[in-house]
């Protein structure tokens, strides 16, 4: 296994960057900026992966499952971020999306790198979850190898849960033991073997892309404005107002007033702004929340 470890693209060692320990400071970052700079345009060389499993995954949520990611290290703590965002961006409840992390909650702040090693934990984590046939699981190794994540993904496909593995190599175990693979190619890293660095920022990119448009396809945005944002401190509270106001049109005044009524939902808000609509509430449950839909049947 270590041999293998040595011949994957993320641990080669990349010549142009021999001299790094000698270079300035104005150099060492103009070098970094040109490498994060190729990273895109890996995320975009993979967007035939990428596109069919957020089909699979936005189809299992449309559903009633859930989301869960799963990683060790940088990989878990990509997904921590991405899983933690959700409820203040889109409202949506803590178990719709939710991230594990190879060592539990003490690895998001400090290494535990021989957790990534401990398969029976990984198998253990979907069986604590409670993964169904429902749900999607998405495994996240830079290196397409890492146990844990491969062993949690294995039980979840046993279970008939949807599988995706996302790596930053070709042809990973990883990719074979999952229903879908993302493979994204950011090649020798800077540091040679610091995947925290191009990988890390790949997966993120990546993760943006699996839950932000999982939420745009369940209707928890109207157009490119977060209709859903859970409103709790006064940053929120601002960018509701301006939300509400761009929607209706309405002076500021309104809009808060407005949204004081609607008990901090922005859509009721902004549905209640509507004249021809009676019951907001019973509206948005017709419309299955969908903003738009709502709107559009008073039209």
């Amino acid at each position: 296994m270590m041999d293998r470890l040595g011949d994957l693209l993320t641990e080669q060692v990349d010549d142009r960057y021999a001299g790094l320990d000698t270079a300035s400071v104005a150099q060492l970052a103009a070098v970094m900026n040109d490498a994060d700079a190729t990273v895109p345009s890996a995320v975009r060389a993979a967007l035939p992966q990428i596109v069919p499993a957020i089909e699979g995954i936005a189809d299992r949520l449309a559903a009633g499952g859930r989301l869960l990611y799963v990683g060790a290290g940088t990989a878990g703590r990509m997904g921590v971020l991405d899983a933690s965002e959700c409820p203040p961006t889109f409202s949506t409840p803590p178990e719709l999306v939710r991230a594990v992390i190879a060592g539990g909650t003490e690895a998001l702040l400090a290494a535990k790198e021989g957790v990534e090693d401990d398969e029976a934990a990984g198998a253990a984590v979907i069986t604590e979850c409670a993964v169904t046939a429902a749900d999607v699981v998405v495994g996240i190794s830079a290196s397409g190898r890492t146990p844990y994540v491969l062993a949690a993904i294995r039980a979840a496909r046993a279970r008939g849960a949807l599988t995706v593995g996302v790596s930053c190599n070709a042809g990973t175990p990883l990719s074979a033991a999952a229903d879908r693979a993302i493979e994204v190619l950011v090649g020798p890293e800077v540091l040679a073997g610091s995947t925290r660095l191009k990988a890390g920022t790949a997966q993120k990119l990546v993760l943006n892309m699996i839950s932000t448009i999982s939420m745009i396809r369940l209707g928890k945005t109207y157009g490119n404005l977060m209709v859903d944002l859970r409103v709790t401190n006064v940053k929120l509270r601002d960018r509701a107002v301006r939300i509400i106001r761009r929607v209706t049109g309405v002076p500021r005044a309104d809009a808060e007033a407005a949204l004081d009524r609607a008990d901090l939902d922005v859509k009721t808000a902004i549905l209640l702004l509507d004249r021809s609509v009676a019951d907001p509430g019973q509206r948005l449950a017709a419309s299955g929340g969908r903003l738009r839909e709502a709107l559009e049947a008073s039209a």
